[in-house]
């Protein structure tokens, strides 16, 4: 996953001390499909997420992730979840938390393809047939896919 301009400044100055970053995490769908990518690095499905960036709308952020990724145009219909991740350490040592924002995108145009090296497919993906994810990502698509109302949160 390629490392945020604003992310590798902190670290020069944080080094390995956790940071609470913001994410977002896109559902894309299309009829009865959702677009789906497989990372680069661990080779797993999930739906578009990313790194908002400072002061970027995190509906914008999300956008401008689906085209980057995937080389699709979406407009961002709804808020779905928003929600903690558990702690995470990467291979090099670094540590950070995310506040994730899933949105429900509805598809404008565009053939998805793996855009920016970041994965290694894009496809659309039938809502009742969703290869092998985890229960995390599978939660983030239902949250997008419940019915139009207020975003779901823990409290």
């Amino acid at each position: 996953m390629a490392i945020p301009e604003f992310i590798l400044a902190l670290r020069a100055v944080v080094g390995h001390h956790p940071l609470w970053l913001s994410g977002v995490t896109a559902v894309v769908l299309r009829d009865d499909q959702v677009l789906l990518v497989r990372r680069a690095d661990d080779g797993a499905w999930t739906p578009v997420t990313g790194v908002i960036d400072p002061g970027e709308e995190p509906a914008v952020a999300g956008a401008r992730e689906v085209l980057e990724e995937a080389s699709v145009v979406a407009v961002a219909e709804r808020l779905a979840w928003v929600h903690t991740l558990p702690p995470m350490v990467y291979d090099n040592g670094d540590r950070a938390q995310y506040l994730d924002h899933t949105f429900r995108f509805r598809y404008v145009s565009g053939e998805p393809f793996p855009a920016d090296g970041e994965n290694t497919e894009a496809a659309w993906f039938p809502l009742d047939a969703l290869p092998p994810m985890s229960a995390e990502m599978r939660a983030r698509i239902a949250s997008a896919l419940s019915p139009d109302g207020p975003a779901a949160f823990a409290s």
